[in-house]
């Protein structure tokens, strides 16, 4: 699918998500985008955050049935949930190349992507445990 053109939104809400590791919903791009165009709305961000996920720019994460983040990292990567803050942190981690094992294993489904995706506890939440 070709790549739209980057519109002043796309590019508003594409240069927030690019500038955070914090894995944002909706409403919290909303926030940051206002700061740049006070104008724009809520279901302007959210059909900007849908087709910029349409064109492989950004990439959705659904986890335990809260709300969907987005994450600007569109390389394959997993993440850590945090159990106790909510917090979602990228790991430096190779994913292993389960998509190949996959088709081996079911060459009648036809496989496209994966998210590798743990719970545990984030740095700063562990270390409050440990004090």
């Amino acid at each position: 699918m070709p790549m739209k053109r980057l519109t002043r939104q796309r590019r508003a809400v594409l240069e927030v998500l690019r500038g955070t590791k914090s894995h944002p919903d909706a409403a919290w791009v909303y926030q940051e985008v206002r700061k740049r165009i006070p104008s724009i709305s809520l279901g302007t961000v959210y059909r900007t955050l849908d087709a910029l996920v349409k064109e492989g720019l950004v990439m959705p994460l659904h986890h335990g049935g809260g709300a969907t983040r987005y994450d600007a990292n569109t390389m394959p990567h997993p993440h850590l949930y945090c159990r106790r803050c909510g917090a979602v942190v990228d790991l430096d981690l190779e994913p292993p190349d389960i998509l190949k094992e996959a088709s081996e294993r079911h060459p009648e489904l036809k496989f496209e992507t994966f998210q590798l995706e743990f719970e545990g506890l984030c740095a700063e939440c562990a270390g409050a445990l440990a004090s």
